[in-house]
């Protein structure tokens, strides 16, 4: 996985921290000073408790669902009780935190929670909401129940927006991995086809060779047989990966008939160096430089594609991104049985005028996960940026 994705998760994660910490501030001196202002009137302290429950609902965590549920039940039966038995005074202060703090429980609930759960908590959130005039009297609740009704209804707004959002993230996510793989698989399937060729045309060769009458010495057959073992061998390592990726898709929610497709009239022919050296000189606005490094050795065809797959997408980025870069230098290494490709640029950043789909890296990192490699994306040290992958090759 991409560690921009991981970054920014944590950003995201500490910011909602901050949030609810400023949030939690300034509702806790709210309240204290409204204990300050009723330590006469129980009532009144009951509905201080009240608001006090509802905002730690509004800023909980992980036991989100049950605090909304207790805030929303807490609330109305204490309406049922204050407004039969109590009649309290009008214009308790603390009932502003209250209905603020069930506002924002209401909306994070039509944001998070889960379909079955939703509908009723939301329904209970809202009578509660709705129902608060009544602890006076039944003309306070035709004043205030339609102001208060407006609430509610921009509270669901919100809620449904951001879950709208939440889903067409996923729903794009889902469709940037499809796409990768069934792109991958479509490469693979070019590969095993080429291995199995190579097996046919061996065999044949050696069927003819046999009923020619031509002897065939030990070391011939040997190699023949050799030949024929190695294109075998490959052929099974690419399906293996094939049938993974494949299982891999099958966790995919989302129709395959989404998937971006050609129509399957062209045949790619199977990758290699060649076609990565084509694509680096083509690469002008900044210049791009290829420095391969010596002792590659002959790489799976699958991985070369998946390198070129890369350096694609990261000087697509760059192009996009980084106008401001004056050089590019992409380099290609062996790191031990593994095959390293980087693309690395001096750019800062300015000059971002082309729109991104923000599911490139997400596609590199599902590309780069099913052969059992890794992807590392982000800022260097020295200025500038870095894509960096790491696939498996074998010894070459």
């Amino acid at each position: 996985m991409s560690d921009v994705g991981a970054r920014l998760d944590r950003i995201h994660s500490v910011g909602g921290c901050v949030l609810r910490a400023a949030y939690a501030g300034f509702a806790g001196l709210y309240l204290l000073a409204c204990v300050v202002a009723s330590l006469s009137d129980a009532a009144a302290l009951w509905m201080v408790v009240v608001a006090a429950v509802s905002n730690v609902a509004a800023i909980s965590g992980r036991r989100f669902v049950v605090w909304a549920a207790g805030a929303g039940t807490l609330s109305a039966f204490s309406t049922l009780y204050l407004g039969t038995a109590v009649r309290p005074d009008f214009g308790a202060p603390s009932l502003f935190a209250e209905i603020g703090g069930l506002l924002i429980v209401l909306a994070r609930i039509v944001w998070k929670a889960r379909r079955e759960q939703l509908v009723p908590i939301a329904v209970l959130l809202g009578v509660a909401i709705l129902a608060t005039p009544l602890r006076w009297s039944v003309i306070a609740a035709a004043l205030f129940t339609a102001p208060l009704g407006i609430t509610v209804a921009i509270a669901l707004g919100v809620g449904l927006y951001l879950r709208a959002l939440d889903a067409r993230r996923a729903r794009s996510l889902a469709a940037a991995r499809r796409d990768e793989r069934l792109e991958l698989a479509r490469d693979l399937h070019d590969f095993v086809a080429h291995h199995v060729t190579g097996i046919v045309v061996q065999a044949q060769a050696a069927r003819f060779a046999a009923q020619s009458g031509a002897g065939q010495t030990q070391e011939q057959l040997d190699q023949m047989f050799g030949g024929i073992e190695k294109a075998g061998t490959e052929a099974l390592t690419s399906m293996r990966r094939m049938v993974g990726l494949l299982r891999d898709a099958q966790n995919v929610n989302a129709p395959d008939g989404d998937a971006v497709a050609d129509g399957g009239s062209t045949t790619r022919p199977v990758g290699d160096l060649a076609q990565l050296t084509e694509l680096v000189e083509g690469f002008t606005h900044p210049p791009a430089a290829l420095a391969l490094a010596p002792g590659l050795g002959t790489l799976p065809p699958e991985v070369a594609a998946s390198a070129h797959r890369v350096v694609q997408e990261a000087l697509t980025n760059i192009r996009k991104h980084a106008a401001d870069a004056a050089s590019v230098r992409v380099t290609v290494a062996r790191v031990g049985r593994d095959v390293e490709v980087a693309v690395r640029d001096d750019g800062r950043g300015r000059g971002r005028r082309l729109p991104s789909g923000g599911f490139g890296l997400t596609g590199l990192s599902e590309r780069v996960g099913a052969l059992g490699g890794r992807l590392r994306a982000g800022p260097r040290p020295e200025g500038g940026w870095e894509v960096v992958a790491v696939l498996p090759a074998g010894d070459g």
